[in-house]
């Protein structure tokens, strides 16, 4: 499966997943970017307004105040990826918060998508 994610600046957000998630980058094309990350695909491409196969939908980038989904990441130890991805320049809502079953914080990407780890608890 391939995610699609627009976002405002092609070259910002791919040096950001790169840089502070550590997806691969796959391959770059016109105003789109190809990246591998933990199994799946992200496809990274700038707003656009309706075409042929998409006709009244227009792609834009995400409201910061308002998600729509989230992508969420397990990882062993929830703490110890947050001062990770801290240390990258991720932007953490809160520290790493425990409710009991599960140990979770979210940030936002420069776009406003947002991305939570989580680790069982």
């Amino acid at each position: 499966m391939t995610h699609i994610l627009v976002v405002a600046d092609v070259s910002r957000s791919a040096r950001w997943y790169t840089d502070v998630l550590g997806a691969e980058l796959f391959r770059e094309y016109g105003t789109s970017a190809v990246f591998s990350f933990n199994g799946s695909w992200l496809l990274l491409v700038e707003e656009g307004a309706p075409t042929p196969d998409k006709p009244g939908v227009s792609f834009v980038p995400p409201d910061p105040k308002a998600a729509s989904h989230s992508f969420t990441v397990r990882v062993p130890d929830c703490r110890a990826a947050y001062e990770t991805l801290n240390a990258r320049g991720a932007e953490f809502f809160t520290p790493p918060y425990d409710w009991g079953a599960e140990i979770r914080c979210f940030f936002p990407d420069p776009d406003g998508h947002v991305w939570e780890i989580s680790e069982s608890g």
